[in-house]
């Protein structure tokens, strides 16, 4: 699995992206398909001002893409984390159900 991050307007430092790449690691147990992540960090001009788009590509599906915006980065990646496992599984039974 292939994980990209990028930071649009700001450098994202060292620690926050260990901390994401550690909680995407975890998703291939929820379909172990997945080819790439894709993760763009924003900062928005509202009070929950940090922006986490998570994009994940599996080869015969569409991408899943979750957006989420939080107090901090972590608190987004976290949120995106919790969906993108539930629609992993759906996604997963879905097609076992084929």
């Amino acid at each position: 699995m292939d994980i990209r991050i990028q930071s649009l307007k700001f450098d994202a430092d060292t620690k926050l992206i260990d901390f994401i790449e550690k909680k995407l690691s975890k998703l291939p147990k929820y379909n172990e398909e997945i080819q790439n992540v894709e993760v763009t960090l924003s900062l928005l001009p509202d009070v929950d001002n940090k922006n986490v788009k998570i994009k994940i590509a599996i080869p015969g599906q569409s991408d899943q893409v979750v957006e989420r915006n939080a107090h901090t980065f972590e608190d987004a990646v976290v949120d995106c984390v919790g969906v993108l496992k539930d629609l992993l599984v759906k996604v997963k039974e879905k097609k076992r159900d084929k």
